[in-house]
């Protein structure tokens, strides 16, 4: 009989593997943490039609593993989009399908950092980005912005004190469009002059573009990658914000040398390909269509959050007033600990994210972003109001 204590693999784990969390996402009543889109504009009757239609054409396909860089048509219509949308000069043989943005973020990530290594990035950036460059122990070092983006000289600054550091930068990588959490889009001088002095520095930037299909204001910007003759720019997309989170589908567009590199982490072989014929045939006949009736419904959100905003911290707080993307950046007085109650705000329904959490050097507690993308705008409103309630009952800020 096999002895009672239970086996360990305590001495057992790799040197470089962390601990994880086992945790569900949590949902409060009013959950502005999660940059969720509006549930009641996904295309699910859309997705079931070209579900069946893929299926009929092409559902024998299915009896072979997927092609490790995607499904062709599908690689084809992003191709299409982004010479379209986006002025890149690419055809489908440059593009790889990935499982969400997130997994070809992970995989540009691991194929260029080693531990130490110094990125570039904006003064507070993406969680979830921030979360995997530190996972494989980059120094993340991040530059001053303003309402039009990050700026030249303190980029420029940056990159030369680093330098005379002995320090090695490996990459920039960039939000340019409703940039999360800060809202803002990067003006084509901007990104000119980032392109610049990068290319002057010889470093890559690592365009992620992920939310520049949510705009519902202001004229549209074109990408850092069509401003890129040299090979300099690499750039990754996703699905999840015109689709759906859960469907996990996004891309990425590399130097071929990079992308071979990419590959060899990629995870569990080729992309859904059940999810990426669904996806594929909804989109090239609703694909506008669809995002414009998504984003009528999210100015409305947005207009909630503003006018609870307004009644509600009016006197004690500012913000921008974004013109495409799912969050506001909601700046308190120097000295507000929004992180001292997160956890609490979510324990009495109110869920949020606090500064700190985006920010390279810890910094920013007295920032929140704000999500406004899943509630009803009558949620927002209530909730942004509610959320005021419960600072002001904790003490974070007066009545």
């Amino acid at each position: 009989m096999a002895g009672t204590d239970r086996f360990s693999f305590e001495k057992l784990f790799a040197k470089n593997a962390p601990v994880g969390a086992k945790t569900s996402f949590r949902r409060p009543k009013y959950d502005f943490a999660v940059a969720y889109p509006d549930p009641d504009t996904l295309p699910l009757e859309g997705l079931a039609n070209a579900m069946r239609t893929a299926l009929e054409r092409d559902g024998k396909e299915l009896s072979y593993y997927p092609d490790y860089v995607g499904l062709l048509s599908l690689r084809e219509l992003i191709a299409d989009k982004l010479v379209r949308d986006r002025n890149m000069k690419i055809t489908a043989e440059d593009v790889v399908i990935t499982s969400g943005s997130g997994e070809a973020i992970s995989m540009i990530i691991q194929s260029l950092t080693d531990p130490g290594d110094v990125v570039i990035t904006e003064e507070f950036l993406y969680l979830g980005t921030l979360r995997q460059m530190r996972r494989y122990s980059a120094d993340v070092v991040g530059v001053k912005c303003d309402d039009d983006g990050m700026i030249p000289e303190e980029l420029e600054a940056t990159l030369n004190r680093l330098k005379g550091e002995g320090k090695r930068v490996k990459y920039l990588y960039t939000i340019p469009t409703f940039q999360n959490p800060l809202g803002w889009t990067m003006t084509l001088k901007r990104r000119k002059s980032m392109l610049e002095i990068a290319g002057s520095h010889g470093i890559p930037i690592f365009e992620d573009d992920c939310y520049v299909d949510l705009r519902f204001g202001g004229e549209d910007v074109t990408s850092i990658h069509s401003l890129d003759d040299s090979g300099q720019v690499i750039y990754v997309g996703s699905f999840s914000k015109i689709i759906a989170p859960g469907a996990r589908m996004g891309y990425m567009v590399a130097p071929e040398e990079l992308t071979l590199r990419a590959m060899s982490f990629k995870g569990g072989g080729g992309t859904n390909q059940l999810a990426a014929m669904a996806i594929e045939e909804y989109l090239k006949h609703e694909m506008y269509q669809h995002i414009d009736e998504q984003n009528r419904s999210l100015i409305v959100k947005r207009d909630a959050m503003l006018a609870s905003l307004g009644e509600n911290f009016g006197d004690t707080a500012k913000w921008a007033i974004p013109q495409g993307g799912l969050c506001v950046w909601l700046e308190f007085p120097e000295g507000t600990d929004l992180a001292a109650v997160q956890e609490q705000s979510f324990a009495e329904g109110v869920g949020y994210y606090n500064g700190t959490q985006f920010s390279p050097e810890g910094r920013g507690a007295n920032f929140a972003r704000l999500c406004y993308g899943h509630p009803s705008p009558e949620m927002v409103y209530e909730g942004v109001s509610e959320l005021a309630r419960v600072l002001e009952r904790h003490g974070v800020i007066k009545p």
